[in-house]
């Protein structure tokens, strides 16, 4: 039960970047510190505000027309995947698509795709202007634009993975370093490019009054072929 508990927890709280971000003004909008012996009071939350329909129209447009309108599927597909991956463990295999069958079917309904786009159009609406979101949404219409949208997923990509790579071998390095410190850690560390490897060792020489091998017999000289009789 403890197992699952902690299991669960850890699949809810590993939210994506987009849902951990906090919403603008959020850092300037701190709480009330509560008095001792009271709860710490819950921010409150923001009006939602009511956009002209022709900037809600063209946000929507740009949204469209730059692919972040599929963020809410992919997000709901990310949660979908962790959510699998954490049940797996816990749930029984012959139980599992059942589980998600009816998970997927309850999340979509209370957090459809199209509730992400709708936060979105505020969070554009809040920064930019109506000509704003012209603008740039004319830069992307054009043939470059549509170049930017095509290759920006993979270009982001492959930025990520060299920077994670790069961090990783200055993460190991870092380590090693500290690892005559800490010793504990020197089992989770690969072996350190930087030392050489130790040696082989070499076989123990007898001890003193042992028996000395002995020495192999020769193999046996085949008996001679006789000789036929003679007439």
């Amino acid at each position: 039960m403890k197992l699952g508990t902690a299991l669960i927890a850890a699949v809810l709280l590993t939210a994506s970047p987009l849902l951990a971000q906090a919403p603008p003004g959020a850092a300037q909008q701190k709480p009330a510190p509560a008095q001792p012996g009271q709860p710490a009071a819950t921010p409150p939350v923001a009006p939602s505000e009511k956009l002209d329909p022709a900037k809600d129209a063209a946000i929507r447009h740009l949204l469209e027309i730059t692919g972040v309108s599929k963020e809410g599927e992919d997000i709901a597909a990310g949660w979908t995947d962790r959510v699998h991956t954490g049940m797996s463990r816990v749930v029984p295999a012959d139980q599992l698509p059942k589980f998600m069958e009816t998970f997927t079917t309850k999340f979509s309904a209370s957090a459809p795709p199209a509730a992400i786009t709708d936060a979105m159009v505020a969070i554009y609406a809040r920064h930019f202007s109506i000509e704003d979101i012209q603008g740039v949404t004319k830069f992307y219409e054009s043939p470059l634009g549509q170049l930017m949208v095509k290759e920006m997923p993979d270009v982001s990509r492959e930025a990520q993975t060299t920077g994670m790579q790069m961090d990783q071998k200055v993460v190991i390095e870092v380590l090693h370093g500290m690892s005559d410190e800490y010793p504990q850690i020197k089992p989770l560390l690969p072996p350190d490019p930087s030392k050489p490897a130790p040696a082989p060792s070499a076989a123990p020489a007898p001890a003193p009054g042992s028996p000395a091998t002995p020495p192999t017999a020769p193999a046996p000289s085949p008996a001679p072929t006789p000789k036929p009789p003679q007439q």
